[in-house]
């Protein structure tokens, strides 16, 4: 049985998410039983561990299926002066369809009244254009384009700069070059934050599953450690990001000497050491639910939708199309399979209808 302890921090006080480190001196311990031998420090048990909070678990996008993605939000946070703008476009734009829709009723009045050809036209195409982009084969260009676009949105709209030395640029520089004097200040645009992830994404060749799992990590990261990706470290906790996500996801993953080759001017032992608190700060919290990713995948669409970076529509082409057909042909197959054997369990269990159990004695 282990030993209890009496702490003076109240649970209230306890943060929702983030555990902090509590010395020791301060909890004292009222038993002996669970202090090692070799250090003198005390072991607890996992029974005595806190909980995490069910209402901090369900807040964080990261670990909750339910819970609303930080980047949407912050992309949908840009002010007043945007959505007051937006009235005054959609208004013109309502004048401006009602004109031309004014105008074309005009024009089809008077070539139906009047004799002569007919204007109106048929569809005689027979291309079919497809979504090159699924949940489990996600697009590579057009989901880093995303990924960095949320990444852009979490710098643009961030609520602090909050950060930690281990992430910050100007302390650790990823190159030889000189880190401007205002590094902490100026808002890195789209496609700078957008190539940087290309590169690494090109050089390592990595999966656009890895991209997505990136911006999980990323976000936990911020939750956990209740810190704001800025200008001074965006590049470091994307790079520590990209490190921990093609480890876990990919079979064969690239090793950090690898990306030092990549990174030429960066250390191999500065790439452990933030690694090494990347996992820290994320409690080795590495597990990614299929819903979390679903969730993540599907509100990236939705980003792009609202910043008209569409998917790209490809044509179906001939070997595409008897792939599709095969897949559905066996799906089909299993589905008739399993009706079949659902049907012989329900005949075979009518025929015990009138079977009757015989008594047994009990000595």
């Amino acid at each position: 049985m282990g030993g209890s302890v009496s702490c003076c921090i109240s649970p209230g006080e306890s943060p929702k998410i983030l555990r902090r480190h509590v010395d020791l001196d301060e909890c004292p311990i009222t038993t002996t039983e669970d202090v090692s031998e070799d250090t003198g420090t005390y072991l607890q048990h996992i029974s005595d561990r806190e909980l995490p909070d069910e209402l901090a678990q369900e807040a964080n996008p990261s670990d909750h299926p339910r819970a609303s993605t930080l980047f949407l939000n912050k992309s949908q946070t840009d002010g007043w002066y945007l959505s007051t703008m937006f009235v005054i476009v959609y208004f013109y734009l309502i004048v401006f369809f009602f004109f031309i829709v004014r105008e074309k009723r005009k024009s089809n009045y008077l070539n139906h009244s009047s004799p002569g050809l007919l204007t109106k036209k048929f569809s005689s195409c027979s291309t079919i254009f497809i979504d090159d982009s699924t949940v489990s084969q996600p697009n590579l260009k057009s989901t880093i384009k995303c990924v960095s676009l949320a990444i852009y949105y979490h710098i643009k709209n961030r609520d602090s700069n909050h950060s930690l030395d281990i992430f910050d640029e100007k302390k650790h520089p990823l190159s030889r070059e000189k880190v401007p004097d205002d590094y902490s200040v100026v808002d890195p645009e789209h496609k700078l934050i957008y190539r940087f992830i290309r590169t690494l994404f090109s050089s390592a060749q990595l999966t656009a599953e890895c991209a997505i799992v990136t911006l999980v990590y990323l976000e936990r990261l911020l939750t956990y450690a209740e810190i704001d990706i800025c200008p001074c470290n965006w590049k470091r906790i994307v790079l520590g990001a990209i490190l921990l996500a093609s480890k876990v996801w990919d079979d064969q993953a690239v090793w950090n000497v690898d990306y030092c080759q990549i990174l030429k001017d960066m250390t191999v032992e500065d790439m452990n050491e933030m690694e090494r608190h990347f996992l820290e700060l994320l409690q080795f919290n590495i597990n990614v639910p299929a819903s979390v990713y679903a969730k993540y995948y599907f509100d990236l669409r939705s980003l792009a939708d609202d910043n008209n970076l569409s998917f790209p529509l490809e044509p179906l082409s001939n070997k595409r199309a008897q792939k599709l057909e095969a897949i559905s042909r066996l799906c089909e197959d299993k589905y008739k399979d399993l009706s079949r054997s659902a049907m012989r369990k329900s005949v075979s269990a009518d025929n015990l209808i009138g079977i009757r159990n015989s008594q047994a004695v009990l000595s």
